[in-house]
């Protein structure tokens, strides 16, 4: 009998992480959401999974709370056995994340704390805790943005984060290779989700100014981001790890 494969997707009831646990899900991965604070929208996510015939649950975890990482992971893994037989996990996609933007001037304490907290010490942590829970084949995909190629005012800080994440990308793939566990990040461009209040999505002026700056002539759809996640975590692309793949549209060229 074929052990069921696992996927791990953080912040994944709404946005991205919602559509990348559809297309993991849509693969034939049973996939495992976490939330911060909404579970009926994490509720949602798991009917529409189950609504395609795969297999879903929600979980709690508040990633900047790292002394809680190796109990969520303990508990993970007592439950993906209990409902599917699995020993241990498959996928990891750290996709949860904060976006906060300020000015040099403007910007607080807080707000780098927090930033750096969820957008790098949490993937760290967990991707720690997570890994010793993946079997030859792990795969673990962060997510960037493809504001650590371009820059803009108020970015800084945000962007500072997803740049030590991704140095973490490949860092960890060389730890964690030899496990053959493979390591890789996708770097969205301007997407239309619900991220920064939905900018991207709702404000007409600002999509129709970024498709001028985009070689495909529009904003992102998360769908499309979330393909490449699941490519990532497919068997088709297993000999790439270490790597920042850009998923933009070729956007600010």
């Amino acid at each position: 009998m074929e052990l069921p494969r696992v996927a791990v997707v953080t912040g994944a009831n709404r946005g991205l992480g919602r559509a990348t646990a559809m297309a993991l899900a849509r693969r034939g991965f049973c996939v495992v959401l976490t939330y911060r604070g909404d579970r009926l929208e994490a509720e949602g996510v798991v009917r529409s999974i189950r609504e395609l015939g795969g297999e879903a649950f929600p979980i709690r975890l508040d990633v900047a709370d790292t002394a809680s990482i190796d109990r969520f992971a303990d508990e993970l893994l007592a439950e993906v056995g209990r409902r599917w037989s699995a020993g241990g996990i498959d996928v990891l996609v750290n996709n949860a994340g904060i976006g906060l933007f300020a000015g040099l001037h403007e910007a607080t304490v807080e707000q780098f704390d927090a930033l750096f907290a969820t957008n790098v010490r949490g993937p760290f942590f967990l991707t720690r805790a997570l890994a010793r829970r993946m079997g030859d084949g792990g795969r673990v995909v962060n997510i960037s943005t493809s504001l650590t190629r371009h820059v803009s005012a108020g970015t800084s800080l945000y962007a500072a984060s997803k740049s030590a994440l991704e140095t973490l990308t490949r860092s960890l793939a060389v730890e964690l290779g030899p496990s053959g566990i493979r390591v890789n990040c996708i770097a969205p461009g301007p997407t239309a989700t619900d991220f920064n209040g939905g900018a991207m999505r709702d404000d007409a002026n600002l999509r129709e100014t970024l498709a001028g700056a985009t070689a495909l002539g529009r904003v992102g759809e998360p769908e499309e981001i979330a393909d490449a996640v699941a490519a990532l975590a497919s068997g088709d692309l297993r000999w790439v790890t270490a790597e920042r793949i850009e998923v933009s549209g070729g956007s600010l060229l």
